[in-house]
């Protein structure tokens, strides 16, 4: 598969850096930020679900109707809508973006926010239902023949899905996570597999258990590969590093004043993934090339919040890192959001797709020797 870059669309101009409090949906920004994406060749954009954010289905909408390239991914929690519902609605954006809808489902990694819409199930518990919730849709995707649903957490009976995707088969599915179940259920039923940034490492550590656990489930393919990181750059190192210091004194400070609400937490993460970057962090602050995880202990492993820090080519010889682990979807996003994102469009993604073709080109010109070589060889003999 072609290595690909997701980033964030953002409804407004409200940032981790400069909040403004109870912004609302910006239209014209969004719509801006989208078209920046796309064309500055993000493949992707995620619309992240947060129980008192906005609507990513419609916002995911908006943004497919004012792109022309950009796939647009819908994070989803199982509590908040039913199976049959989100079948129909995702085979919907998909027709309405021609092929465009992917699915990232969340099962949930802390209580409290999940109880606030009305979900109580365990931990555990949250993935047998994300379990059985793919399953639903891959049935509903396949075919428009009714159906009954006998599971442990739906039932219905005759539920007939004339909504389908574009390619009259499924729809893209990412799942992410850290712990156990969540290698069970994404590497033996997801398409996409979404990780936080975490040293070359652990990252081979948590691919290899995503791999055993598909090769376990009996399938002959794997899930791609889905790692995010918050890269701080500039034209040299040394800017760069005083960018992430400065990015760090205004996290620092935001935390002490309890602002952004709701984006800077101090209690203990539940979530294995958050607490995995917290337990990382501890053992130096720059980790591999450019790994950087102040930024982890400042924002309380928040969501992504490991950084890359460093000039472009620096970032660029970190991705492709990443990229020769198996890493070929790059999520990339920044403080500065609408600003970084075009950096990113100009000095990054540009730099890693211009190696990686030199790559090919090398491997390529390698097998044509080859095969010139045994041309040679032949005609030597029959000579």
């Amino acid at each position: 598969m072609p290595v690909e870059f997701i980033s964030l669309a953002f409804p407004n101009a409200s940032t981790e850096l400069d909040p403004i409090p109870g912004a609302a949906i910006d239209p014209d920004y969004l719509n801006r930020y989208a078209r920046n994406l796309d064309d500055y060749g993000f493949n992707y954009t995620l619309q992240p679900y947060d129980s008192g954010g906005f609507d990513p289905f419609t916002s995911g909408a908006t943004i497919a109707a004012a792109t022309k390239q950009l796939n647009v991914i819908i994070a989803l929690r199982p509590n908040t809508l039913y199976p049959t519902v989100a079948a129909k609605a995702l085979a919907s954006l998909d027709q309405l973006s021609k092929g465009r809808a992917v699915v990232h489902f969340i099962a949930g990694g802390n209580d409290v926010e999940q109880a606030r819409e009305g979900d109580f199930l365990s931990k555990d518990e949250r993935y047998a239902r994300l379990e059985e919730y793919i399953k639903i849709l891959k049935r509903a995707w396949e075919s428009a023949e009714p159906f009954d649903w006998e599971g442990k957490y739906y039932q219905f009976k005759g539920f007939s899905n004339r909504v389908r995707p574009v390619n009259g088969k499924s729809i893209p599915i990412s799942v992410g996570g850290s712990s156990d179940e969540a290698y069970r259920v994404g590497g033996s039923l997801a398409d996409i597999f979404g990780l936080w940034g975490e040293p070359l490492k652990e990252t081979k550590q948590q691919i290899d258990r995503i791999y055993a656990e598909a090769e376990k489930a009996g399938r002959t393919d794997r899930p791609r590969i889905w790692v995010t990181f918050r890269p701080i750059i500039a034209e040299t190192e040394e800017l760069a590093w005083q960018k992430a210091h400065k990015t760090l004194d205004t996290l620092q400070g935001n935390k002490g004043a309890g602002l952004p609400k709701g984006l800077l937490g101090n209690a203990e993460p539940q979530n294995v993934g958050s607490q995995r970057l917290l337990d990382i962090a501890k053992k130096g602050e720059v980790q591999d090339r450019a790994l950087w995880y102040p930024t982890v202990t400042a924002t309380n492993a928040r969501g992504a919040s490991t950084a890359l820090v460093g000039s472009y080519q620096t970032v660029i010889d970190s991705i492709l890192d990443y990229v020769d682990l198996g890493c070929d979807l790059i999520s990339i996003r920044g403080y500065d959001n609408l600003n970084d994102a075009i950096d990113y469009g100009r000095y990054i993604l540009p730099g890693v797709r211009k190696e990686l073709e030199k790559r090919a080109g090398a491997k390529s010109d390698g097998i044509v020797d080859k095969v010139t070589q045994a041309v040679e060889n032949v005609t030597v003999r029959d000579g």
